[in-house]
């Protein structure tokens, strides 16, 4: 792409794959996406930060993409992603602050980061995915199995190879395509043998945001890497958990703009819409400043209004 630089850089033990943009003196956005994604989910956005003098950072996380994925399932856990989030902050501002724009599991992570580090961080704007605060009594596994049963496809993600080799009996085009333009506030069920219902033999047809040339970029990714790398953060959910038990409580104090289409499933899965609106939310991140509900938007927000979400992250982080 036009303005795009790419380069590997030695981060926490593994080379991780980096697309840049902008100037090399201008404050510096973190890009980070989720899965199935890459860097490349951001592209709309980058050129917005840019053409307002931002310099646009985009990896592709641990496991994805052109960056390096360890063969070990616990290499993925939440203290792994933020370190190389972390590093990478450290390589490309080094002293500095920076603003962070997430999504889906990298809205995850973003969250962890603020906790871990809200002094690697100047502002955040976060999508789909709010934050959640941790249970000390139940592991996440057991509450979703329980709320959603063993075929919620967060659980059927679990054991290593199984999903896999489900997915390597169909065409990995078709999977990029039935993920991508899923756009339902239903949880999302993958019962053996019929992942994603009788996709098979139903024709898919792309979104209008999303272009052939797009979705040959992520097939071509992922039929060279598989799944694995990003089904590892799933499988890393109940460790995290574990890890994470010293921040039992602690607030997320960096200031927030958080963004969710009212069609994404994870705004209508259990609680969310209720912590979101009634109090909790405000509470757990007390410098949020805005939540954003786009209308009629699924779970890809950032490439299904594209220009609407690249006016919200300049229109936040203008204001620091």
């Amino acid at each position: 792409m036009d303005g795009i630089r790419h380069r590997n850089l030695s981060l926490n033990g593994i080379n991780v794959h980096v697309a840049e943009s902008g100037p090399a003196d201008g404050p510096v956005v973190l890009f980070v996406h989720g899965f199935p994604e890459l860097w490349y989910c951001w592209r709309h956005q980058m050129a917005a930060v840019v053409s307002h003098g931002y310099r646009a950072v985009a990896p592709d996380l641990r496991g994805i993409g052109d960056t390096d994925a360890p063969a070990d399932p616990g290499s993925y856990t939440v203290f792994h992603i933020v370190g190389d989030l972390v590093a990478l902050i450290d390589a490309v501002a080094p002293g500095q602050k920076v603003f962070v724009v997430a999504h889906d599991w990298g809205a995850s992570m973003a969250w962890y980061l603020c906790l871990f580090r809200p002094d690697k961080v100047k502002a955040l704007v976060n999508m789909s995915v709010p934050f959640s605060p941790r249970n000390p009594n139940r592991k996440p596994l057991s509450s979703l199995k329980a709320y959603l049963g063993d075929d919620y496809y967060i659980c059927r993600f679990q054991e290593p190879g199984v999903i896999e080799a489900e997915f390597a009996e169909l065409d990995t085009e078709r999977i990029m395509k039935k993920f991508l333009a899923y756009h339902t506030p239903a949880p999302l069920y993958m019962p053996k043998g019929k992942l994603f219902g009788h996709w098979p033999d139903t024709p898919i047809a792309l979104p209008p945001w999303l272009l052939e040339v797009d979705l040959q970029y992520y097939t071509d990714k992922f039929k060279k890497t598989g799944f694995t790398g990003g089904l590892n953060y799933y499988r890393n959910i109940d460790r995290n958990w574990e890890l994470t038990a010293p921040w039992q409580g602690d607030q997320v104090k960096v200031p927030v703009k958080f963004i969710v289409g009212d069609q994404d499933l994870t705004y209508n899965t259990g609680n969310a819409r209720d912590y979101i609106s009634k109090g909790g939310f405000k509470r757990d991140v007390p410098f949020l400043q805005e939540v954003v509900v786009m209308p009629g938007v699924g779970h890809f927000l950032q490439e299904e209004r594209a220009a609407e979400i690249s006016c919200h992250i300049v229109e936040f982080i203008r204001k620091f």
